[in-house]
């Protein structure tokens, strides 16, 4: 299995269910060096889906101090990819380590790749 972490609307269950067809598993942790902002979202099944204009995306700020809560899901391959198909173009998965010591992908936003 994979990990897959949400700090968004990946958590709703409604969005779980439309995306991966069951509700996932997972446990709460902690990234480092990331803060959150917020993306209008204006791809029109993301919207129906999620029921927000609004998206958070992570932003790379380098500074151990920032903070962003979330679930650490455990997901298959496909559902990794159904994942990618769920997000949009302005994010991108790369893998990285939480708090906990685990690795997982996270959905960053691409602008925030390019500042680093």
């Amino acid at each position: 299995m994979l990990r897959l972490f949400s700090y968004g609307t990946l958590q709703k269950e409604q969005v779980q269910m439309e995306t991966f067809g069951r509700l996932l598993q997972g446990e709460k942790d902690i990234l480092s060096c990331y803060e959150l902002s917020m993306l209008e979202i204006t791809d029109p099944e993301v919207l129906r889906k999620s029921g927000q204009k609004y998206h958070p995306v992570l932003k790379f700020s380098g500074n151990n101090d920032d903070q962003v809560e979330g679930v650490l899901f455990e997901v298959t391959e496909a559902e990794i990819l159904q994942a990618d198909e769920y997000e949009v173009d302005d994010y991108k998965r790369i893998e990285t380590v939480f708090k906990s010591g685990k690795k997982g992908f996270i959905y960053v936003g691409k602008e925030s790749l390019q500042a680093r």
